[in-house]
């Protein structure tokens, strides 16, 4: 496998967002999942929370073990279909303490790094992370913690950035080596985007409120002569690469990302030197989280679906793909305040053409749509459902885009009307009676864009039946 083949195995997009920073005061983390194959069937489950449990992990893909702790929290997940050989692979959700994870955003050490402190065959892998650490954290910050214990006592096999949020804080970590690591506070003003190389940049040891890191990672960088700077201890720089394949496939995603949410600042899509955090123009929405990650290079020279040249539009991988298994928004509120503060945004099919549809997380069942993901086609799978939407929009991009659009902006609207409904019930709630009612609700939101959806693909594939080039009217002049 070629290193371009292993980036593309398993190459996802990162977005986070400090309480500050967002339009309604939430702590965000977002990721597009993106696999090798376009179709790659996923589910959303709840995962009940467990006691006096005593067994062994084993996973399916590289055969890591570890025991369970006895007890664990409920918590949400979207795992692969095919879990005998690729593993769980649960990839995001909120346990019942309103903690989020994503795991994982590939990330790519270099040789120098990688020789003194190589991968562990059997180690973390992204298949194990969210079902080895989502159910037994209490906050963001503990999820770093307990992370980094972990990798400490059975290593990793592989580079992965993993992001953690609750009512107040943002974290974004990196395991790059078979043991070292770095993580970083989001700060609450703030934003930042990863997409496959190491983000993280310059780490102050002299403040662990806002950095943590291995133990003896210092002492490894310095003993093995690892730093090219002078006068910075820049993780990019050490851990990082910086290659041709780099600034095509992964540094222009950053770029856009950044173009949307600081347009005055003029930047190069192939910049090794794109800043991982900044502070955003304006106050950023869930609607702006989505748009990155349905883009595409929207409006400029690059847009796969756009007017460039053949060259230009294939000069740069896209955020939004044909192969996006999923694409997630954790959005967490003050869970102080409410109850029904934790909102799963789930996007099956392309993302360009798909809604992200809002769970509640506060609840113990999925709508049996979401649940049920066979081998092939059907319509009474919300995975296919999407994914026949997808296919339907790009069929007839030019004709359908407008309406595609006003079909997921209609949505949206109601999105916000009727999260805003909900929580004026949820907040006299507590309890099971919370939990069964966000439940329900959840079932009423699934249906609305089901119905909506099935709808939208009606009315596009009567409309296509217009356009089909074996159309023939006879000339009546002949």
């Amino acid at each position: 496998m070629t290193e371009l083949d292993r980036i593309e195995a398993s190459a996802c997009t990162s977005i986070m967002v400090g309480k500050k920073a967002s339009m309604d005061g939430a702590t965000y983390i977002s990721r597009n999942e993106d696999r090798m194959l376009a179709i790659e069937p996923k589910r959303v489950i709840v995962q009940p929370a467990v006691s006096g449990r005593h067994e062994t992990y084993v996973s399916p893909y590289n055969n890591m073990t570890a025991p369970y702790p006895e007890s664990g929290y409920r918590y949400t997940a979207t795992p692969s279909t095919n879990q005998k050989t690729a593993g769980p692979n649960e990839e995001d959700g909120f346990n019942e303490k309103n903690v989020g994870m994503s795991a994982t955003e590939s990330v790519y050490a270099n040789e120098k790094v990688l020789a003194f402190d190589p991968y562990v065959k059997d180690g973390l892998a992204e298949d194990s992370l969210a079902t080895l650490v989502l159910p037994y954290i209490d906050s963001a910050r503990d999820g770093v913690k307990y992370l980094g214990d972990l990798v400490a006592k059975y290593g990793s096999a592989e580079g992965n950035g993993l992001q953690f949020n609750d009512k107040d804080e943002v974290w974004y970590m990196e395991v790059v080596t078979g043991h070292q690591w770095v993580a970083v506070r989001i700060p609450d003003d703030s934003y930042a985007v990863a997409a496959n190389q190491v983000a993280i940049q310059d780490i102050d040891f002299n403040d662990p409120e806002n950095y943590m890191w291995a133990d003896g990672i210092q002492e490894f960088v310095t003993e093995n002569n690892l730093n090219p700077d002078f006068d910075r201890w820049d993780f990019r720089h050490i851990f990082g690469t910086d290659t041709e394949q780099d600034h095509h496939y992964n540094t222009p995603r950053v770029w856009f990302a950044q173009r949307y949410l600081n347009p005055s600042i003029q930047q190069e899509p192939e910049s090794p030197e794109l800043p991982f955090i900044r502070k955003a123009e304006k106050k950023i929405a869930v609607e702006d989280i989505q748009y990155i990650l349905k883009s595409h290079y929207n409006e400029t020279k690059y847009d796969p679906m756009g007017s460039g040249s053949d060259h230009d539009k294939r000069t740069y991988r896209a955020i939004s793909l044909s192969r996006t298994a999923n694409s997630h928004i954790l959005q967490m509120r003050d869970s102080a305040k409410n109850g029904a503060a934790g909102v799963e945004w789930t996007g099956f099919g392309i993302p360009s053409f798909c809604p992200h549809v809002p769970f509640f997380t506060n609840a113990n069942d999925v709508d049996e749509s979401y649940n049920y993901t066979p081998d092939k086609l059907d319509m009474k799978s919300a995975y296919w459902m999407y994914e026949t939407l997808a296919m339907v929009v790009e069929s007839h991009y030019k004709e359908f885009v407008e309406p595609n659009l006003d079909y997921q902006k209609e949505l949206s609207s109601w999105a916000r009307r009727k999260i805003a409904e909900v929580d004026k019930k949820a907040v006299t709630m507590k309890g099971t009676e919370l939990t069964d009612y966000l439940t329900e609700q959840n079932k009423e939101i699934i249906k609305h864009y089901n119905d909506a959806t099935k709808a939208h693909i009606a009315d596009l594939v009567t409309k296509g039946t217009e356009l089909s080039k074996l159309t023939f009217k006879m000339d009546p002049n002949l």
